[in-house]
């Protein structure tokens, strides 16, 4: 969780907002005391989620298993060693 006076969050709130809307918390502090906390919005969140693991599935019909050997063979694709 990151902290963030007061001063700086009026200041920066639409960026603050991104941030939280893609899963950061927020402490909004004044004079080093916390006064606030913005959260993601659970709901939000797992209908992210939910996109991304759909996203993965139809990705995974759409290009068949692969194995190992070419799992191994695509990570270390592009590496100087």
């Amino acid at each position: 969780m990151r902290e963030i006076q007061a001063s700086e969050a009026k200041a920066r709130l639409l960026q603050i907002l991104d941030e939280v809307e893609h899963g950061e918390t927020v402490s909004i502090t004044r004079h080093g005391r916390p006064i606030a906390r913005l959260v993601p919005e659970p709901d939000r969140r797992q209908e992210d989620i939910d996109k991304a693991i759909n996203g993965i599935k139809a990705l995974r019909k759409r290009t068949g298993k692969i194995t190992l050997e070419e799992l191994l063979s695509a990570r270390h694709e592009g590496h100087k060693y």
